[in-house]
Parts: C-alpha cells; sequence; structure tokens
C-alpha cells in the first residue's frame, strides 16, 4: 500500500501546503528529483509522456518539461532558486497555459530513520484565483499519482541494490 498525499487548501490565502513519506531513505527521494532520467519516469499522472527540455536541480538552475496525453500537450518552467542535498529546494513553478501565475515552492527532505522519509511543501500563488484555477486543473490527482510512481521507482532502486548487495554476498561466500 502506498502512503497518502495529504494536502491542506486553506480559503482565502495563496498557498497549499502538502506532505507525503516514503518508504525509502531521503537520499533516494532527493535523488529522483535530482537525476531527470528518474523524475521522467515519476513526475506527473499516469499515462502522460513526460518530455524534459533542461533540469539542472542546483541553486540557480532551471528547468522546462512538458507533459502529452494524446494530443494535448502541458508545458511548465522554473527556476531552482536553493537546493542543498537531502534537505531543502526551493523553485518556481509556472504551468505555460497560465501565464503570469508563478507559484514559488519550497519542498523539505526530512529523515524519519528506518530507512523512511518524508516531502513537506508548500507552494505559495501569486493570487487566490490562481492558487484555485491550479487546485481544480487536477492538480492533486497528478501529485498523488506521481508520488505513487516515486514509491514504486524507489522501491524498485531498493530492491535493486538488495539483489545486488545479496548476489555480491553470495559471489564473496563462494
Amino acid at each position: 500500500m502506498t502512503n497518502p498525499l495529504t494536502l491542506d487548501i486553506p480559503a482565502g490565502v495563496p498557498w497549499i501546503d502538502f506532505t507525503r513519506e516514503f518508504d525509502a531513505p531521503v537520499a533516494a527521494v532527493f535523488n529522483a528529483h535530482r537525476d531527470p532520467d528518474l523524475v521522467r519516469q515519476w513526475l506527473g499522472p499516469r499515462g502522460y509522456e513526460m518530455q524534459i527540455e533542461r533540469w539542472d536541480f542546483t541553486s540557480g538552475g532551471g528547468y522546462r518539461y512538458t507533459h502529452r496525453h494524446g494530443d494535448d500537450v502541458y508545458g511548465f518552467r522554473g527556476t531552482f532558486h536553493t537546493v542543498r542535498e537531502n534537505d531543502l529546494a526551493v523553485q518556481t513553478f509556472e504551468f505555460e497555459g497560465a501565464p503570469d501565475e508563478v507559484a514559488i515552492e519550497f519542498m523539505r527532505f526530512v529523515d524519519l530513520g528506518d530507512g523512511r522519509c518524508r516531502l513537506e511543501g508548500r507552494s505559495v500563488g501569486r493570487t487566490v484565483e490562481g492558487r484555485d484555477m491550479m487546485v481544480e486543473s487536477g492538480m492533486e490527482k497528478g501529485m498523488s499519482e506521481g508520488y505513487e510512481r516515486l514509491d514504486e521507482l524507489v522501491a524498485e532502486a531498493a530492491s535493486g541494490a538488495s539483489s545486488d548487495s545479496s548476489t555480491t554476498s553470495s559471489a564473496a561466500q563462494g
């Protein structure tokens, strides 16, 4: 079973808070945000094809990508203002279909111990109306499905790592 996404969308203010726990270490979840080959495998809803034009997950870096679903193409772009390994990412986020509604987003990667972590975030929009438009666009479904895909990706990596170590142990014993 996957961990639930929790959203707090208070009335009358232009922000959204979210939390999501992962049965994976902080380093694995952080790396899945940093590596564009991994990002492509989990970011966004199921059934969408993702093309990454640019992904520089460093302080001062930026990104642009598209999601394609049939004939529909949705573009997104932003700047990574601050990235601290296994700790924090601060970025802007803009859906190109709603120009001028740029959000600033804060994501904290929290180590819960025992190989688990929590992602805590806040997305602050320019206006309450812009924030509400983002919520009504299917944001929750996209985030939930994306984080389910991230769960699958980090679980696959962990099982591959444990098979590699058991193969190494067997080889060392033989």
